[in-house]
């Protein structure tokens, strides 16, 4: 039976028409790069309960690579095209039903990832279950998927992906130092408290908020064993690793091309299908008596560096009016020529959370509720 199941998928492939009455609810393909999870997921344009059945079928995570080579079950039914029509072939009666399964098709012959001239239909599985549903330009509505991301730590590595608000954009997220260098730093009450640490919380915070409603996001530097922590004193390690599990260099030079390297590489796959931006936190270190509030740096001359700092500002601000309404607010936005926003491709900002050695400004990095509130707030002016 498994003979006559490949012989027939291949057949498939080939374009031929001899088959009549197959179809699969899982279409085997075979990776033809070392590539992410994620982006092969976009590359079948994937959603909701197809992406649940996908992973749990290959027992695969969101953001994990798999080799060149491994063979994959994607959950997409294959149909010869044996009528006049999609419905008559697949054997169902609504138009708009038929009319997303047509664009679906014309977006794989478009990519190169099925043959213009076969004879078949591929029809994802959640296009079938969905069909009473269809919006009214034909596509399958979007459900709540659920998603595992183990960086997340294990409090939080299981959330709900619940709308699409942040759909087509990509965020590249990068939290300051790591590794060898673990940034501004000070004592306070028996504690060393280091700018790495704290960013990369916050990090990981404003991902896991981005990716519930939608993006993709590439979280730049990574910590395996940390998560996101709930804890007032954060721990400092030097184990960070930059995306794809590369140690960071401690000369400075290299670390930060190392960083715009990669962020550069993974633009370029990602710039044909999306909007892409990047953001970079840091934990500034002063005299202990000057407060600071959000600041953002963009690139000179960059307008949407620019309009997307002012845009994060005026979120900020609006939130410190709403909440501590008699605090004031002096963060702003400059212009700096930084290594990270000139050499990177995606439009970029650079933020400053506040000063780590100011006793007021500690307690928005110290309480974990305060760093939640910094990545919400970022989230919204995001979004």
């Amino acid at each position: 039976m498994a003979g006559l199941k490949n012989k027939a998928l291949l057949l498939l492939f080939l374009g031929l028409s001899t088959l009549k009455a197959f179809s699969f609810e899982y279409l085997n393909f075979t990776v033809d790069k070392r590539t992410e999870v994620s982006l092969l997921i976009d590359r079948f344009y994937l959603s909701g309960t197809d992406i649940d059945s996908f992973l749990k079928k290959n027992d695969l995570k969101h953001h994990q690579f798999i080799d060149k080579g491994k063979e994959l079950l994607l959950p997409i039914r294959v149909y010869p095209f044996t009528k006049k029509t999609i419905r008559a072939s697949i054997g169902i009666n609504n138009y708009a039903q038929a009319v997303s399964i047509k664009n679906y098709n014309d977006l794989l012959h478009k990519e190169g990832l099925k043959d213009a001239s076969s004879k078949t239909i591929w029809v994802p599985i959640s296009f079938l279950h969905d069909h009473r549903s269809m919006n009214d330009k034909g596509h399958s509505p979007f459900k709540p998927y659920h998603v595992e991301y183990e960086l997340f730590g294990s409090e939080y590595q299981k959330f709900t992906v619940k709308d699409e608000k942040l759909k087509g954009k990509v965020f590249y997220l990068v939290s300051g130092h790591g590794g060898p260098d673990p940034g501004a730093n000070c004592n306070k009450d028996g504690h060393f408290l280091c700018e790495d640490e704290y960013a990369y919380d916050i990090v990981l915070r404003l991902s896991r908020n981005l990716m519930i409603h939608g993006a993709k996001v590439y979280i730049i530097v990574q910590d395996k064993n940390d998560g996101i922590r709930d804890e007032t004193y954060l721990n400092l390690d030097h184990d960070e690793v930059v995306y794809g599990d590369m140690e960071i260099p401690l000369n400075q030079v290299q670390r930060l091309k190392q960083r715009t390297d990669i962020i550069n590489e993974l633009y370029r796959l990602n710039e044909d299908k999306y909007e892409q931006r990047l953001i970079e936190l840091h934990i500034d270190s002063r005299s202990e008596d000057k407060k600071i509030d959000l600041f953002f740096y963009h690139f000179p001359g960059s307008e949407e560096g620019r309009i997307l700092s002012e845009k994060l500002l005026s979120t900020i601000k609006r939130k410190y009016a709403q909440h501590q309404s008699s605090r004031g607010y002096d963060g702003v936005v400059k212009e700096r020529d930084l290594f990270s926003l000139r050499e990177t491709l995606p439009k970029s900002v650079y933020i400053e959370i506040g000063n780590i050695t100011n006793s007021f400004d500690q307690k928005r990095i110290l309480i974990p509720n305060n760093r939640q509130a910094i990545a919400n707030w970022l989230t919204e002016g995001l979004m």
